[in-house]
């Protein structure tokens, strides 16, 4: 049963992981693609942040001990706060200068 188990935890990792690079590939189409500078920054910040959260999804059945899982979710959380902070930022200055 153990053994079954494992297989179940590792096909999950694969398709979460999977997925979680699917979205980094969209948020980058999407970056290079969309017109201009905050269509893309939406789209950028959007998929990436989606694509780390399955990322970490993925890779929480494979750590060794709640305490590397804890430092995965801690890291996932200090990214997406760092997105929303760089993202602001980036939002506000593209709205400054397009002001008259």
């Amino acid at each position: 049963m153990s053994a079954l188990i494992e297989r179940v935890l590792d096909a999950w990792t694969v398709v979460a992981v999977s997925a979680g690079g699917l979205f980094f590939l969209a948020g980058t189409v999407g970056l290079l693609r969309f017109p201009d500078s905050l269509t893309r920054l939406h789209a950028l910040t959007k998929a990436d942040n989606l694509g780390l959260g399955l990322v970490v999804l993925g890779l929480l059945p494979q750590a060794d001990s709640v305490l590397m899982g804890v430092k995965l979710i801690l890291i996932w959380g200090l990214l997406m706060w760092a997105s929303a902070a760089v993202s602001q930022l980036i939002a506000r200055t593209v709205h400054e200068a397009k002001e008259p």
